[in-house]
């Protein structure tokens, strides 16, 4: 398995897209249309531009795991993304651990971000217990004080510090 910065070519963003709607709809069946996740089609100038990034995780030359950091301004990043098809779950690939581990090296080594939020489904238990476990805290979303789009109008809010 490899880890790599996104680079623009269609067939990395069908297989992005497809990765998306399993885990959104197949999997969580959030109902989240693409169209609300206009994103995914333009993550150079999305995320890259604005001094984010974004990455994607390849097995057998496929795209089966993704994250983005959104740069919203000098402090505050947004997680956006991450994504792993279920046998990279866990042991052995603990490929979400892997990408996130990406994240936020590129966060302490390129950027002077103090503070990540994320945001994700109410529903999705497994998500929150990952995110805790990382030191994420779930936050009031009055308490976000940053604005960005997210397709789930039912997620709860996230925030991890980062010590500099």
């Amino acid at each position: 398995m490899k880890i790599e910065r996104f680079k623009n070519q269609p067939q990395t963003v069908a297989e992005l897209v497809d990765l998306i709607m399993y885990c959104q709809n197949t999997e969580a069946n959030l109902g989240i249309k693409m169209a609300e996740q206009a994103d995914v089609f333009d993550i150079v100038t999305y995320y890259q531009h604005p001094g984010g990034d974004f990455w994607i995780a390849r097995a057998n030359d496929c795209v089966v795991g993704s994250i983005g950091l959104l740069k919203l301004n000098d402090q505050v990043g947004v997680l956006k993304k991450l994504f792993t098809y279920p046998e990279f779950r866990g042991q052995p690939h603990r490929l979400g651990q892997q990408l996130l581990q990406t994240l936020l090296a590129y966060v302490h080594n390129e950027t002077h971000l103090t503070r990540l939020v994320l945001d994700t489904p109410a529903a999705e238990k497994r998500s929150h217990a990952f995110y805790e476990k990382h030191g994420f805290q779930q936050i009031e979303r009055k308490n976000l004080a940053v604005q960005y789009p997210f397709p789930d109008r039912d997620s709860l809010i996230y925030e991890l510090k980062i010590a500099r």
